[in-house]
């Protein structure tokens, strides 16, 4: 009688001693606009510290947004990578992301390289600067971003489109400080100073400046380090024939922007999430991932690689809030219309 009633107590005993043996593998969907190649040393090491599987699919950030927004409450994306602020608020304002909350996060990244609300955060720092060939143009003629609506530049400035993110947001921070008039005067003045219709991305107009097809553009700075780094000769050749000017350093500031990321709205693995962002703010993160890419940390105290520091370091960014970039950003695409920029 005994050994029955201690047979049916222990079966369940072992039944549930089983089940909490069974391994639990936590994981995270990642979904990026940035190459995997630049970003896995980095999720490579948070998966052997934190046990936590990154899964990555890559794309372009349209392809990703309309994915996340077809997919609805069956995504399994929980974060998305991409660049610029413009892209982020994009996102926000289509439902797609989330506010989070954490201490971490907020300690380690400034208040001016996260969304207001929340609900995204900056990860790396990019300053779209003026380059120039040394050989045609004095820096004195380009120190802010205004000098190249002067007339003195007529037929020497070529540009990216006004459709590139970038250009939009470089627009809406003028907007921002200047006014939209006086943004719209820019506009126009810098259109009036094309050399050549607008085509190609940042490393065709740096190209276009050291081949003599025009003397000034606007860059992200990271371009630069790719060609000082390329295993191509003519990209290290082409490094040599063009000079970084950070413009407005009396003043306000060289306008900057970031990649950034958000955790989705329908995030099914939010804690880990949270916790792959909290790494990537990290100083360890920071510092490989800065070099790496040459890119700028989100704090000044990140050491950055030795190509980024010879262009001048620390120098004064602008210290707006990134999200007005967003919020600015259909102003800005309306501004571009008017002064027929293409």
């Amino acid at each position: 009688m005994y050994s029955k009633y201690i047979y049916i107590i222990i079966l369940p005993a072992l039944f549930i001693t089983g089940c909490t043996n069974q391994p639990v593998t936590e994981e995270v969907n990642l979904y990026t606009a940035r190459k995997e190649h630049l970003i896995r040393p980095l999720l490579n090491i948070f998966e052997s510290d934190t046990g936590i599987k990154v899964n990555v699919v890559s794309a372009k950030t349209k392809i990703l947004i309309k994915k996340i927004i077809d997919e609805g409450k069956t995504s399994p994306a929980d974060l998305l990578i991409t660049v610029d602020a413009g892209n982020l608020h994009k996102a926000k304002m289509r439902g797609i992301s989330q506010e989070i909350k954490s201490d971490k996060i907020n300690n380690l990244i400034p208040e001016n390289l996260r969304d207001k609300d929340g609900h995204w955060y900056g990860l790396s720092i990019r300053s779209r600067v003026i380059m120039y060939n040394p050989n045609n143009i004095n820096p004195v003629e380009i120190m802010n971003y205004e000098d190249l609506a002067k007339p003195a530049l007529k037929d020497r400035v070529c540009i990216r489109s006004s459709s590139n993110i970038y250009n939009q947001s470089l627009l809406a921070s003028l907007i921002h400080y200047n006014g939209e008039k006086s943004a719209l005067a820019w506009a126009k003045g810098v259109v009036n100073n094309f050399s050549r219709d607008p085509k190609g991305n940042d490393r065709g107009q740096m190209a276009a400046v050291v081949l003599g097809k025009c003397d000034v553009t606007l860059a992200n700075t990271y371009y630069l380090g790719k060609w000082i780094s390329s295993k191509k000769d003519t990209e290290r050749e082409y490094a040599k024939k063009i000079k970084v000017l950070f413009p407005n350093q009396v003043n306000r500031g060289s306008h900057i922007n970031i990649s950034g990321v958000f955790v989705t709205k329908n995030a099914k693995n939010k804690d880990s999430a949270i916790k792959l962002i909290e790494f990537l703010a990290s100083d360890r993160a920071q510092e490989i991932y800065a070099k790496k890419n040459h890119e700028y940390p989100i704090r000044q105290d990140i050491q950055i690689s030795d190509i980024v520091r010879s262009w001048g370091y620390p120098f004064k960014m602008d210290s707006m809030n990134l999200t007005e970039l967003g919020v600015l950003n259909d102003k800005a695409g309306m501004i571009f219309d008017k002064a027929k920029w293409k």
